[in-house]
């Protein structure tokens, strides 16, 4: 973080020698510096990915994105 700091604040320099910038905190939240990496971008919030073939169906339901089955699994009906 501190090399982009640095380097943030070399191309700040230059632009205040061209009387384009007079403010680092301004200059570094412009929309055209962004790509200094200076400020980040707010994250986006994760989302649930929902796999119900009817999610607005089934919400209320208490198998939301499975049925229950009353069958015995595969894996242990076989047995010696």
């Amino acid at each position: 973080m501190r090399e982009m700091i640095y380097r943030g604040l070399y191309h700040f320099s230059v632009a205040r020698q061209k009387g384009n910038a007079t403010d680092p905190v301004k200059y570094f939240a412009a929309a055209e510096n962004q790509d200094l990496g200076i400020v980040k971008q707010q994250r986006k919030p994760k989302v649930k990915l929902i796999i119900a073939p009817f999610p607005e169906q089934q919400r209320g339901s208490d198998q939301f994105f499975f049925p229950s089955s009353s069958q015995i699994p595969l894996t242990t009906a076989i047995q010696a």
